[in-house]
């Protein structure tokens, strides 16, 4: 198969800019005629497809979209409030929203639905990681795609995510002006590249304060399942004096077992969560965390989307966006000595 031509060929072929391609071919000022008819003349020559009479927009053509999650994604409340808030967008702008849940052999097999299949839609959300060969998959399609909450080097699309490292180095930050200096790091890296990308944001903020966490405190490869993180906190020889969890159900769990281990918290050990999801406002004492605007999350993945669906030629984007810093009362003061 041949690859598709972009602007970037016609550009580099006529040694121009991409923009000045992209203002030829769309019709707007900026080029000479001159210049213009070799730019449509080499387009037509290399098989570029574009239409020569484009509207001043594509969106007000936006009948449908899809959004796709796995089994597993759907099944969580916090994807499923920002799946709800997509909801709202599409409600919004008259667009009609198609959902598909995708199972553990749909993934396995490459199985796409078959509204991607039968390209019923004019553009697509992934809410979260499937898999990056599926992803992939998918992207071939050539349907204008934005991803929620996920990347990958290997994935050629836009996306929309929460940013995770600035944020996990204000929460670590934070333990840190409180005097901390023994902070101990408990998640799963291995579920999605936003905890991998926390954690590096907690390493950020240890090595900026001259600090290398003490051995057995980097926990990033522990399921979040109670029992599992109670027999982990139990394993622990000499407890740090705070906690920072890729999540908040992380920090529940670990407040419940710490607490079960006869701990005072905050007065012993202080411990800090992400997300501010409900886990949070269930623990006791209440969790210090990092909230995320789901509602937010979704206008900007739409906004993109549509902005994509209009503008298909253009470098991908990566969109961050911010956190805001809850202070609960899961965190104080140290009292441990100073560790050098």
């Amino acid at each position: 198969m041949s690859k598709k031509v972009v602007m970037q060929d016609i550009a580099d072929r006529l040694n121009l800019s991409k923009n000045s391609v992209s203002q030829a071919l769309s019709g707007k000022d900026g080029v000479s005629e001159e210049t213009r008819r070799l730019i449509l003349e080499t387009a037509e020559a290399m098989g570029y497809r574009y239409a020569k009479k484009p509207s001043a927009s594509r969106q007000g053509s936006v009948k449908t979209i899809g959004l796709i999650a796995s089994d597993f994604a759907f099944s969580m409340k916090f994807f499923g409030e920002i799946y709800l808030a997509v909801e709202r967008e599409a409600k919004n702008h008259g667009i009609n929203l198609l959902i598909q849940s995708i199972t553990p052999e749909m993934k396995e097999q490459l199985i796409l639905p078959s509204f991607i299949k039968d390209n019923q839609v004019d553009g697509l959300l992934i809410l979260s990681h499937i898999s990056t060969a599926y992803i992939s998959n998918v992207i071939a399609r050539g349907i204008p795609t934005v991803l929620i909450d996920h990347h990958h080097p290997l994935l050629q699309a836009d996306a929309v995510l929460t940013n995770n490292r600035f944020s996990a180095y204000i929460a670590v930050k934070h333990l840190l002006d409180l005097g901390h200096r023994d902070i101990g790091i408990l998640g799963n890296v291995a579920i999605s590249p936003s905890y991998q990308e926390r954690w590096e944001g907690y390493m950020l903020a240890l090595r900026e304060h001259g600090i290398e966490p003490r051995e057995g405190r980097i926990l990033v490869h522990t399921v979040e399942e109670e029992g599992i993180i109670t027999e982990t906190m139990n394993r622990v020889e000499e407890q740090p004096s705070a906690w920072f969890c890729l999540n908040d159900g992380f920090a529940y769990y670990v407040s419940s077992a710490l607490r079960g281990l006869g701990y005072k918290i905050p007065d012993e050990i202080s411990v800090c969560g992400f997300d501010n999801s409900h886990y949070s406002q269930m623990a006791s004492p209440k969790i210090t965390t990092m909230e995320v605007d789901l509602a937010l999350f979704a206008h900007k993945a739409f906004e993109q989307l549509l902005w994509r669906i209009d503008n298909p030629d253009e470098a991908y984007q990566e969109i961050l966006l911010p956190t805001h810093f809850i202070e609960r009362e899961s965190t104080a003061a140290s009292t441990s000595p100073s560790i050098s």
